[in-house]
């Protein structure tokens, strides 16, 4: 849970978290169940059949306890003599709360309730679920549900799912975290078609009580789960999830798709009752809590599948090598890599060679490394790719012809692994997959899935490496913010205490005034109306820029009487650069967020912005420029000036510890935040507090 201290710093306790009884029971209830038909409690109990331990069918309406049909849950832990832990309500969404308290009262610790018709259908269903959620509070039962197909731990046959061939799905080493239920089955079954068993696969539904940020800190300590694949339509509590995910990703990866960059509330509401949360934010703080992300399900896939099998270790850039035996697939594969942002470093004078001596002088060398086909010195110039000083992975592509797949295994290394894609005959493939999977080997069957994985994999690298040299986040700030209204010249002059730079200016009361801060400033200036109420001045006609003369003076300062100004700001001109835009407010889901884009008076309309948890450290908001479709604007474009890094990172860190510090402050936007040939100028700053 989290709770906003006295100085509005947002912290996480993080209890102990103690699935077992719903991931791993000792016995388990079906409570709605029949041993014939197609209705929910018959297939749940079918389901079920292969779990290991005691099983209990359940009917309070035609019980039949020598048939096994018991009338309670009590009553079938009494007959069985055995400890009930989980129990499956098929029972409906009005009955829910009923029967969940029978079966706490029989000692069941854990309930699944798959059934829907509770707050996403509106109506009664709200109250259905307010009751159901009180019967499990006030029992201490942990309640996954409702609205979900439930879930599959197939290492221990437990599917507790309603959804045909859900007890096929293999065994392995991948945990799925999803929203839905639906996501949750389509993930499994595709992992599983790419050669990837399951440990764990669960679908939250509505989430009422366990959530993701539960299941989550239950894998942290699951030996079963290597890497976990997270899908996230809405978020409840956004510090315990960042915080959930920050301490997976430390031992294991996460790869996470969040769905929402289009309009989909209206749709989400009715699918679990929750609105979806900022699409942006939330991957935001994901990648800042270290998970790698992607834009749909197959990418998902393919990036779990190979950070399942392998993982560098942390490096701020690593290098791949590109090993193909064909030069298209080849130029697919180093097209998605670059793309992706990864380096593909040419190889050493001494690596080239080490491989000139291998290969017919014909094929390229520098990496990527053309075979032409994978001859005899395949494995040999794997191992020399391997074995480069640039080189932290090793991707490779051929056609089923790839010969012994010992030539690839052996290539890998502790340090350097190698990660391969196999194209040709589908059965003829996924046998050479399986064989490459069984030494650790994680392979794909297209150029692009390969890419996908690779970059994965270069992704949690640079993510785990940044995490190792985070800094402590920046206290203090500039007392006594809340409780007033500020109009630029004050909010300038705090940006200036948090050290910040800004031009020179004055506020005027009056006309005579305003002339006199001209000669003082000389020309050209800004003019502009001064209004804390005021928070788009250009909007009304309340900017007036490269004012020279005391007669064009005149004119801007009638122009702003007449869009409603009685003060004035007179300011320097900033020279040219770049404008970005800069700020810090608070999140409903996740609090306190700086955001950094493109700025101007188009911010809003380009929206190439990214954000970041407010208590940021040095290296995260330094890498935030990254990020930006624009961020070429930001290095020197056509002669233009070069952000310096660290001076940004700076100006982020310091909004964000002073809403950090100032819980009754809502936002602080520079808009715009000039980036010059002498650096960051702030030309415009807006300060809201929680009356504005």
């Amino acid at each position: 849970m989290s709770e906003l201290t006295a100085t509005g710093v947002t912290t996480v306790t993080t209890p102990d978290v103690d699935l077992s009884a719903l991931f791993a029971p000792r016995g388990v209830a079906v409570v709605g169940a029949s041993r014939t038909g197609t209705k929910l409690g018959s297939v749940m109990a079918q389901a079920l059949r292969a779990f290991g331990g005691p099983l209990a069918l359940v009917n309070s309406r035609n019980p039949d306890p020598a048939a096994g049909l018991y009338p309670s849950v009590g009553a079938a832990a009494d007959a069985l003599g055995e400890p009930l832990d989980l129990a499956v309500l098929c029972v409906p969404a009005a009955a829910c709360a009923g029967a969940l308290e029978d079966a706490a009262s029989a000692g069941v610790r854990a309930a699944l309730v798959c059934a829907g018709g509770f707050a996403e259908a509106g109506g009664d269903g709200v109250a259905y679920q307010e009751r159901l959620v009180a019967a499990a509070r006030e029992s201490g039962v942990r309640l996954l549900g409702p609205n979900t197909s439930g879930f599959l731990v197939p290492h221990r046959r437990l599917t507790a799912s309603f959804v045909p061939g859900a007890g096929e799905v293999p065994a392995g080493a991948v945990a799925v975290v999803a929203a839905s239920g639906g996501v949750n089955h389509a993930l499994a079954f595709l992992l599983a078609d790419a050669g990837v068993g399951i440990s764990l696969a669960v679908g939250l539904g509505n989430g009422t009580d366990v959530d993701a940020a539960d299941v989550l800190e239950h894998l942290a300590s699951d030996t079963s789960t290597a890497a976990v694949a997270l899908h996230v339509e809405s978020v409840g509590d956004g510090p315990r999830l960042y915080e959930a995910v920050r301490r997976l990703t430390r031992t294991k990866p996460v790869v996470a798709l969040v769905v929402g960059r289009n309009d989909v509330a209206e749709f989400a509401a009715s699918h679990t009752g929750a609105l979806a949360t900022s699409w942006r934010t939330t991957r935001a703080v994901l990648r800042q809590a270290g998970a790698v992300l992607v834009d749909d399900e197959r990418d998902l896939v393919d990036a779990v599948a190979t950070l399942s099998r392998s993982r560098l270790r942390p490096a701020a850039d690593p290098g791949v090598g590109i090993v193909t035996a064909q030069a298209g697939p080849g130029l697919i594969l180093l097209d998605a890599l670059r793309g992706a942002a990864v380096s593909t470093p040419t190889l050493t004078e001494a690596t080239q060679a080490r491989i000139a001596g291998l290969l017919p002088p014909m094929t390229f060398q520098r990496n990527p490394v053309d075979t032409g086909r994978p001859g005899e010195t395949f494995g040999e110039v794997l191992t020399a790719v391997a074995t480069d000083p640039g080189v932290d992975v090793v991707a490779v592509y051929a056609l089923a012809e790839l010969g012994s797949t010992e030539q690839v295994a052996a290539a890998a290394t502790q340090d350097v692994p190698v990660v391969a894609g196999l194209g040709g005959r589908p059965a003829e493939v996924r046998e050479l997959r399986h064989q490459l999977h069984s030494t650790g080997v994680p392979a794909h069957l297209s150029p692009s899935a390969l890419a996908t994985g690779v970059a994965a994999l270069v992704q949690d690298a640079r993510l785990a490496h940044r995490a190792q040299h985070a800094d402590e986040a920046p206290r203090g700030g500039v007392a006594g913010l809340a409780g007033r209204s500020w109009d630029e010249h004050q909010a300038k002059s705090v940006l200036e205490a948090l050290g910040l730079r800004t031009t020179p200016r004055r506020a005027c009361e009056d006309e005579e005034s305003a002339h006199e801060a001209l000669d003082a400033l000389g020309g050209p200036v800004a003019v502009k109306l001064l209004d804390a109420a005021v928070l788009h001045k250009t909007e009304i006609g309340g900017v007036h820029l490269g004012v020279r003369t005391h007669a064009e003076l005149d004119d801007a300062l009638a122009g702003l009487r007449a869009a409603g100004a009685s003060r004035f700001l007179v300011e320097a001109m900033a020279p040219p650069g770049v404008d970005l835009i800069v700020g810090a407010h608070r999140d409903a889901v996740f609090g306190p967020v700086v955001l950094l884009g493109l700025g101007g008076t188009q911010a809003e309309a380009l929206a190439d912005v990214t954000m970041r948890l407010a208590s940021l450290s040095t290296a995260e908001a330094a890498a935030m420029p990254d990020e930006l479709l624009g961020a070429a604007l930001l290095d020197g474009w056509r002669s233009g000036p070069r952000l310096d890094r660290a001076e940004l990172a700076q100006v982020l860190r310091a909004l964000g510890a002073q809403l950090l510090a100032d819980p009754g402050l809502e936002s602080i936007e520079i808009n715009p935040l000039r980036l010059t040939v002498d650096g960051l100028v702030a030309l415009d700053a807006v300060i809201t507090t929680a009356e504005d």
